[in-house]
């Protein structure tokens, strides 16, 4: 959409680094096998003319955000699935909107002239069949599914299309005989149950199209976070600490953005054999001044430092317990705080003005000795 000389051609986004994935593949570069969560190095062999793209997380997420808007407009029951999917409860709308499957149709119109994205829609009694139906005329197509229709809908489907079967699963699922969605519904509950254990009740049930689960609205925001991953480990302590500043600036910004304040803040490390770690505090009061989250950062990196310092592959922040931001003065300010705040409103309004890299905090701390 934003580059037109890129349609019918293969394109990957993601980075060009060596430690690089696919974060997304055009149906085109599809039809050589690249795929999300690919090694971009495997995908340029597979597909060596394919256009490389770097994300564009902010443009993501201001469509992702149109996209939520416009599903809002026709049911208050909206639950994202991702940045470009979500569930949308029909039940009810009829004598606002009309029947159902014309809801639908309205759906991808809209959808287009507020977003200039096409999507496509699946229409079923319930979310797991529903899902199954949207994807199967992708990129624009429309599938109704009727309550008496399921089964049947179902049946012909691969094995393979059921939520939560992965390789390992679906390999399973071969040996015994459940090659496609029939195959379950032939077989009985007990039988399913002795084949495939406790996961067996469960396929059982998808394969007939039963799913109770409800479409839930989401709650809001449960965390902001930043994190890189380096192209080759990083041992260096002070590049650690300029990373982590500029992160936990970036979140510090978004908290504001949104009207919040936080009270646990995380740090996550990664080393060169993917072990995986965290360390968290939760303070006693929310807050969204910089200064003050990158002082606990500081001491929850310090920590981690002084306990198994190793070379980092990935290094990461986030903040959570997240509570909406106060316009109210406190009754006691403390003044070291208050100039810290006001400190931050100047330099946010200076990145309004002049773009996001126009003022950002030094690496060097003055209250250290230098």
């Amino acid at each position: 959409m934003d580059d037109p000389s890129c349609a019918g051609l293969p394109v990957l986004v993601g980075g060009s680094g060596g430690r690089s994935v696919v974060a997304a593949a055009s149906y085109e570069a599809r039809a050589f096998g690249c795929r999300s969560a690919m090694p971009m190095r495997e995908a340029l062999r597979r597909c060596p003319q394919a256009i490389v793209r770097a994300p564009r997380l902010r443009r993501y997420s201001g469509l992702s955000r149109a996209f939520l808007e416009v599903l809002q407009t026709f049911s208050p029951a909206v639950e994202p699935l991702a940045l470009d999917e979500a569930f949308v409860d029909l039940t009810g709308t009829e004598r606002l909107l009309g029947a159902p499957a014309q809801t639908a149709a309205a759906i991808p119109e809209r959808v287009f002239v507020v977003t200039g994205l096409r999507c496509s829609v699946g229409l079923a009694p319930n979310k797991f069949v529903a899902k199954i139906a949207s994807d199967l005329r992708k990129p624009r197509g429309i599938v109704v599914v009727g309550a008496d229709e399921v089964m049947e809908f179902l049946a012909p489907l691969d094995i393979a299309r059921m939520w939560g079967v992965g390789p390992v699963a679906e390999e399973r699922f071969r040996r015994y005989g459940y090659r496609t969605f029939a195959d379950l519904q032939g077989a009985s509950e007990s039988q399913v149950r002795a084949d495939l254990g406790d996961a067996g009740d469960h396929a059982w049930q998808l394969a007939r199209g039963i799913d109770a689960r409800a479409v839930r609205s989401p709650g809001g925001r449960k965390s902001i976070g930043q994190e890189e991953t380096f192209e080759t480990d990083v041992a260096e302590l002070e590049r650690l600490r300029v990373v982590l500043l500029g992160q936990i600036e970036t979140v510090a910004i978004q908290l504001r953005q949104r009207g919040f304040a936080a009270r646990t803040i995380t740090l996550k490390v990664r080393t060169g054999d993917f072990r995986t770690m965290t360390r968290r505090t939760t303070r006693a009061t929310a807050t969204s001044v910089s200064s003050e989250l990158w002082s606990d950062v500081r001491e929850l990196f310090a920590a981690w430092v002084s306990s198994s310092h190793a070379p980092l592959r990935l290094i990461g922040v986030s903040v959570s317990a997240l509570e909406q931001q106060s316009d109210s003065e406190a009754l006691f300010v403390d003044p070291i705080v208050e100039r810290q705040r006001r400190l931050d409103g100047a330099c946010d309004r200076v990145r309004a003005r002049f773009g996001r890299g126009a003022v950002r905090r030094a690496a060097i701390d003055v209250r250290e000795p230098q």
